[in-house]
C-alpha cells in the first residue's frame, strides 16, 4: 500500500508536469523564447528555440554582450508579462506580449514584444521578435 508521502510526491510531481508548456505548440515555444530572452535573459537557450532571423538577432546579442557575464549574482529586473493578441495557421504564427520590467529601485517600465513562429518539419521554432514601446 503506497504511504502519504509516496502520494504526496506523486501528486506533486504530476501537477508539476502539467503545468510545464507544451514545446509542440507555437505558443509554448513562443512563451520558452520570452522566458528565456526577457525574463531569464539566457541567450544561449534562446538561441535553441530560434531560424532565422531570430537566430541571427540572438547570435548578434551574444557577440555584443560577450565578456559580460549574466549569473546569479547579476541584478536581473523582475519581469512579467502577458499576452495581448495572437494569430495561428497551421505553418506560422504570432503572438503579442507586453512585458513589464522592474528594477529593484522600484522602477518600472512597459515593452511589447511580437514573437514569430513557424513550423519546421514537425516542431515549432521562433523564426523573429521583435521589441516596441
Amino acid at each position: 500500500m503506497p504511504s502519504p508521502v509516496i502520494d504526496t510526491l506523486l501528486f506533486f510531481f504530476l501537477f508539476a508536469s502539467a503545468c510545464g508548456r507544451d514545446l509542440s505548440t507555437a505558443q509554448g515555444v513562443a512563451e520558452e523564447f520570452v522566458d528565456h530572452h526577457y525574463v531569464a535573459i539566457d541567450l544561449q537557450k534562446a538561441k535553441t528555440l530560434a531560424v532565422s532571423v531570430a537566430l541571427n538577432k540572438i547570435n548578434e546579442e551574444i557577440r555584443l554582450t560577450a565578456g559580460q557575464t549574466i549569473d546569479a549574482s547579476t541584478q536581473k529586473p523582475r519581469v512579467h508579462y502577458a499576452l495581448l493578441e495572437k494569430k495561428e495557421g497551421e505553418q506560422r504564427a504570432s503572438f503579442l506580449y507586453e512585458g513589464t520590467i522592474q528594477s529593484d529601485d522600484g522602477t518600472s517600465f512597459s515593452r511589447k514584444w511580437l514573437i514569430t513562429a513557424r513550423k519546421e518539419g514537425n516542431q515549432w521554432r521562433v523564426s523573429n521578435f521583435t521589441e516596441s514601446d
